[in-house]
């Protein structure tokens, strides 16, 4: 029974030793652990013990702890135990919707999230807050708007923005001259409430015509040539009539988008837009994918410039304005009378007699060089005071 029971004690201490992880001497004998190296990579080492230790040694688990220990004379080290590395699930894409236009045709449309320079624009959306339009779906639609604002070329001299809210009754939430830049102009869309009532579409597009498409709400003037554009949102058939306002709204100049969410009224989206249909009625199945149209718009939005295309015609220099361009000569170049080409400028002959003939002539040419001039340059300081008394009116 002794020797059992010695055993026993002898199991028992050290599966103990194991748990707890630390080294512990055998017959009289202190522990002496060496320190684990640095490198994982390092091959399992086995050499005799040193002569001044004798006796067998327990030491903690080499495959939990791994480092140098001694065992029956001979210490070992291996490698540190390395955790694997912790992965995450790649996050599965969430497959394009299609987007359908009038004609029935879908095509799938990602966002890029580039920016495009957009052609200066009066844009007005009118967006539909009736009670189909629930709370969740309607921050979809406040994330479309926000996306739009993105991709515009926002500016009291490029694109201006405002939104209608409509139900029953209509609210203008801001008009085209409240915010002239991005962070403000998102912020006020953040604030906007659902109406949660009726769907009068064609109030919101009167109103939209009559208090917001208008100088002083900050509308530019016809003279500048500026394009009026309506996006109008809805999810449902309107209560009221559509197609007579409608048509008054686009004899007006407005340029009307319809944009129809899963139980929208195609008639009605037909009635609203302008032609042709194919460009300016758009369906989604559900306000989930609506900011799949942010793509779309961009490519009907963004105007072209033509001096970045390079089809402008001018010989020198080409200039950007907000509704179209110009072109300049470089130092010692006159613009000639096609208002693209350039010649150098002819400077009067000094001449002892100038009753000859060649100083006339020299005299004549540098007369008309300097009319020239001043015609171009009579003409660039026109468009600044134009512009300067916008900005004093406040457009």
């Amino acid at each position: 029974m002794k020797p059992f029971f010695s055993g026993l004690v002898c199991c028992i201490s050290v599966l103990a030793f194991q748990v707890h992880g630390t080294n512990y001497g055998f017959y009289g004998y202190e522990p002496q652990r060496i320190s684990p190296l640095r490198f994982a990579d390092r091959p399992v080492v086995r050499k005799p013990f040193p002569h001044n230790i004798q006796g067998a040694q327990n030491t903690v688990n080499i495959a939990v702890h791994g480092s140098n220990y001694r065992f029956h004379g001979y210490y070992y080290h291996l490698p540190p135990r390395i955790a694997p590395p912790v992965t995450y699930p790649r996050p599965t894409a969430r497959p394009e919707q299609p987007v359908s236009t009038h004609n029935g045709h879908s095509s799938v449309r990602a966002d890029t999230g580039t920016q495009c320079k957009s052609r200066p624009l009066d844009l007005v959306f009118i967006i539909d807050s009736s009670r189909s339009v629930r709370p969740g779906e309607f921050e979809k639609v406040k994330i479309f708007l926000s996306d739009m604002v993105d991709t515009l070329d926002i500016g009291q001299d490029a694109t201006r923005v405002a939104v209608v809210n409509y139900a029953s009754t209509v609210n203008i939430e801001f008009l085209l001259k409240t915010h002239f830049n991005k962070v403000d102009m998102k912020q006020a869309v953040s604030r906007i409430e659902p109406l949660s009532t009726g769907t009068m579409s064609g109030l919101a597009i009167k109103m939209a015509m009559t208090q917001v498409f208008t100088e002083p709400a900050g509308a530019r003037m016809r003279s500048q040539n500026i394009p009026k554009v309506a996006i109008i949102v809805t999810d449902g058939r309107p209560q009221d009539k559509v197609e007579e306002v409608s048509a008054q709204a686009r004899g007006a100049g407005i340029e009307i988008y319809a944009v129809g969410v899963d139980r929208a009224d195609m008639q009605s989206l037909q009635q609203m837009a302008s032609a042709p249909l194919d460009d300016h009625v758009f369906y989604v199945e559900t306000y989930g994918v609506i900011e799949k149209l942010t793509s779309k718009f961009r490519e009907t939005l963004c105007g072209v410039d033509p001096c970045t295309l390079g089809n402008h015609g001018c010989e020198h220099i080409c200039v950007t304005t907000a509704t179209s361009y110009y072109c300049k000569c470089h130092d010692g170049f006159l613009l000639k009378e096609d208002k693209k080409t350039c010649a150098k400028e002819v400077k009067a002959a000094v001449t002892a007699d100038p009753c000859k003939c060649e100083a006339q002539l020299a005299f004549q040419s540098a007369v008309q060089s300097s009319i020239q001039a001043l015609t171009t340059r009579l003409d660039e300081v026109t468009k600044k005071v134009q512009q300067f008394e916008y900005k004093l009116r406040g457009y």
